[in-house]
């Protein structure tokens, strides 16, 4: 059983990315009156195939790791030449050769472009469906190994908020956004806010071939010297009906400051304060539209797992994203994560990152079947992270792939001509050759992993 979802969940995965990819061709193909000959779904053996009404024949394929369109060329019908018995003349005269390079290169793009508006229609789909927990990184420790460049050192409790220049909304960016410094020799600094006064500083970090082994990567947050505990700021996202807090008119989006005298910042804050007064009439001061209100509350009880009594106040913190919240926050997470898979890959070639992390079919398959099993959020929130990378692979210079595509068709608006055919051929293989070798390394490192 354990095996079928490995196995149906990465078909359905690579199924779901691929068709999408290559419907980005096909339609714009056809807008551009492209005849298209095939779209595979699966690469080798064709297992089923039907025509439609214009003559494209779709089909599935053996082998599950791959997908293509193949449209009408110039050279095609010229190596072919019995091809033209199966076109009709309108076909023949709308070769793929035969269109503007915009609507060449718009045919290119358009399966990347594919796969990134996945991307975020899932990130989107994702986010309108769970609970914004307003998770902020606090820092909880310091290494004093750590230099320190400014005046400001860094006080234990403060939040990051950016490095650099680039703004922290979600803790989850921090290892992100370190990683981009792989190999970097000279100043991070950090964005740090005192949630209590309210002011922020910043403070520089000298670091010297920052994060230069795989297994610093794996934790950059220590490898700069920080320990970081995540909280959640105490803002109420439900008022369970019939509760203390719902008689006491709490609304959802109340943000708690304070609890009798002791002040508030995080959820963390409060359990300590309300857990011993079971049935106990506690003052609050809330934060409403800007305002301060002040509201009394009676807790409520339940029974631990204990068997002791302790106060409850009624309500479910975090807050829900309205529809456009989860549009902006998805499209952003696409380009967030598509910079920084762009960086990585450089990050790779110039050896300042490991390529152990690098997955191939099997490790994909792994992660596929695992996220399967954890619920269709975490197995969705893959489908777009995979989608985003399989939109900037795609986009490599590589001849074989759409980025190679675009430089060629580049190189030919430069030149007025395309590339001599013998110097295009030579160009294709090596970047069949590359591409090739990414694949074996990449499954080898797949194998590696279970020996």
């Amino acid at each position: 059983m354990s095996t079928l979802i490995y196995i149906s969940s990465f078909l359905v995965l690579i199924g779901i990315l691929v068709t999408i990819h290559e419907y980005g061709h096909f339609i714009v193909a056809r807008m551009c009156k492209v005849h298209v000959q095939t779209f595979s779904l699966g690469m080798g053996p064709v297992i089923y195939k039907k025509k439609d009404k214009h003559g494209t024949e779709f089909a599935l394929s053996a082998l599950p790791l791959g997908g293509y369109v193949s449209m009408i060329t110039d050279k095609l019908v010229e190596v072919e030449p019995e091809i033209r018995n199966e076109l009709t003349d309108e076909q023949l005269k709308n070769t793929f050769d035969s269109k503007p390079k915009w609507q060449r290169a718009a045919i290119m793009f358009a399966g990347p472009l594919a796969n990134f508006l996945l991307a975020i229609l899932v990130f989107s789909i994702v986010f309108m469906n769970t609970t914004n927990l307003n998770n902020v990184a606090t820092v909880q420790n310091i290494n004093e190994s750590v230099l320190f460049q400014t005046s400001n050192n860094i006080n234990i409790g403060d939040e990051i908020v950016g490095i650099n220049s680039q703004t922290i909304s979600d803790p989850k960016d921090i290892p992100l956004e370190l990683l981009s410094y792989a190999g970097f020799s000279g100043e991070i600094n950090l964005n740090l806010l005192n949630r209590t006064s309210g002011e922020t500083y910043r403070s520089a970090i000298i670091v010297n071939d920052f994060l230069s082994t795989s297994e610093l990567q794996k934790d950059p947050l220590s490898a700069l010297g920080l320990d970081i505990e995540y909280k959640n700021l105490a803002v109420i996202g439900k008022v369970t009906k019939g509760s203390s807090a719902e008689l006491a008119g709490l609304e959802s989006g109340d943000i708690i400051t304070k609890i009798d005298s002791n002040s508030i910042v995080y959820i963390q804050d409060i359990n300590n304060l309300i857990k011993d007064k079971p049935n106990s009439s506690i003052d609050l001061i809330i934060e409403r539209d800007g305002n301060n209100i002040f509201k009394q509350v009676d807790l409520d009880s339940f029974i631990n797992t204990e068997g002791k009594s302790v106060g409850s106040l009624g309500v479910q913190f975090g807050s829900k994203r309205s529809f456009i919240e989860s549009i902006v926050k998805g499209t952003y997470e696409t380009y967030n994560l598509s910079l920084k898979t762009l960086q990585f890959i450089g990050k790779m070639i110039t050896g300042n990152m490991g390529a152990e992390n690098l997955s191939g079919p099997i490790g994909i398959a792994q992660m596929a079947g695992d996220t399967a099993k954890a619920g269709i959020i975490p197995f969705l929130y893959l489908m777009a992270l995979l989608s985003i990378s399989l939109g900037v692979l795609n986009l490599l210079p590589l001849p074989v792939l759409d980025g190679g595509q675009l430089v060629l068709l580049g190189i030919e608006a430069v030149r007025g001509k395309p590339l001599p055919e013998k110097i295009e051929g030579y160009v294709f293989t090596v970047g069949a050759v590359l591409v090739g070798m990414l694949m074996i390394f990449a499954i080898f490192n797949d194998i590696s992993r279970y020996i």
